[in-house]
């Protein structure tokens, strides 16, 4: 990576704060961030309304970068996943899910992850190191680009983002909120807040401050109905319990304009492990206090891997249970096997 500025990952007023720097006019600001990321436009040759002193300016002292691909694999139904190259030593991936009337964006914050949960591939491989900003927003310009949204005519659009891709977002708190911004800007992707989801498997200090940073959708990774199981599962459950992770989400919830929000529990079945009829109701009765849907994920095995993917019968069982209990059940669907 250039040790010039990258001006891919500045928000708007970033953006504009910059060009006071250079001395000039904080407007130019406004017109490279829409240049960007609502005309798609990299090259500042191509920025016609600049100026060429201007462009020579920005030329000497910064750079739009985006991360390299080095591969797209493409499923039989449409997913898409894409392998990119951040430096010599860091590469991520990310998957575009295509859906009836949304387009969903599943996007890294780290290449790999240092939480470790026993279940999962990304941290099954370690952790690198954080994204910048720059490399976060630079997964959706690409979808975009991808997608040839940012022409006039372009009748497909990323819809949904969420960060769930590799990495645990809130150990990247400051890069994650300025990426997110600019993906809520109307002046750039002009997502709604409801259609940007943050993961998080429960980095409670920074999930306490991110109502005070940002108003997006949230989900929670619990995978387990209490402490002596999620210990073995999510290894940050033995610094912040389940109980004091499920509070500090209803608090997340306070901050919020809207009082209908609900959270999104995410439970990853496994085989024998987390998936009983008491595990079911034990999870109905943690959650009580909490308003909230649960989303069943279906354990995607994967090389070295202890696990076993839940049976249909057991994943019924636990959803039946649930429904029962009061709550908003979905099975999320298995897709990109192949």
């Amino acid at each position: 990576m250039s040790k010039k500025n990258n001006l891919l990952g500045l928000t708007r007023e970033e953006l504009q704060d910059y060009l006071i720097k250079i001395n000039e006019k904080p407007y130019r600001g406004l017109q490279i961030f829409e240049w960007i990321h609502n005309k798609g436009v990299i090259d500042f040759d191509s920025m016609t309304n600049l100026g060429k002193e201007l462009i020579e300016k920005l030329k000497q002292k910064s750079i739009i970068e985006i991360p390299e691909i080095i591969n797209i694999s493409a499923s039989s139904e449409g997913t898409k996943k894409f392998l990119l190259k951040l430096d010599e030593d860091s590469f991520i991936e990310m998957v575009k899910i295509p859906e009836k009337k949304r387009q969903t964006l599943c996007i890294s914050s780290q290449a790999g992850c240092a939480l470790k949960c026993t279940f999962c591939a990304t941290g099954y491989h370690g952790f690198k190191r954080n994204l910048t900003s720059s490399e976060i927003i630079g997964q959706l310009w690409i979808a975009a680009d991808s997608f040839n949204q940012f022409s006039s005519n372009a009748t497909r659009r990323i819809t949904n983002v969420v960060m769930m891709g590799m990495g645990e977002p809130l150990m990247n708190f400051d890069n994650v909120v300025e990426a997110m911004s600019i993906m809520l800007d109307d002046h750039a992707y002009c997502l709604s807040k409801r259609r940007v989801t943050l993961s998080t498997a429960g980095v409670l200090p920074a999930l306490d401050k991110l109502g005070d940073e940002l108003d997006v959708s949230l989900a929670i990774s619990l995978h387990a109905p209490n402490d002596e199981l999620r210990n073995k599962l999510v290894p940050i459950n033995r610094k912040y319990s389940i109980n004091e992770f499920i509070e500090s989400a209803r608090r997340y919830l306070t901050k919020m304009p809207d009082s209908r929000r609900k959270v999104t529990v995410e439970y990853t079945l496994m085989d024998q492990v987390n998936d009983q009829a008491s595990h079911a109701l034990e999870l109905s009765e943690v959650l009580r206090e909490l308003p909230c849907k649960i989303n069943l994920i279906p354990f995607n095995p994967f090389p070295g891997t202890e696990f076993r993917r839940v049976t249909d019968k057991a994943m019924n069982r636990f959803r039946d249970i649930l429904h029962r209990e009061g709550y908003t059940v979905t099975v999320r669907t298995t897709r990109g096997d192949d």
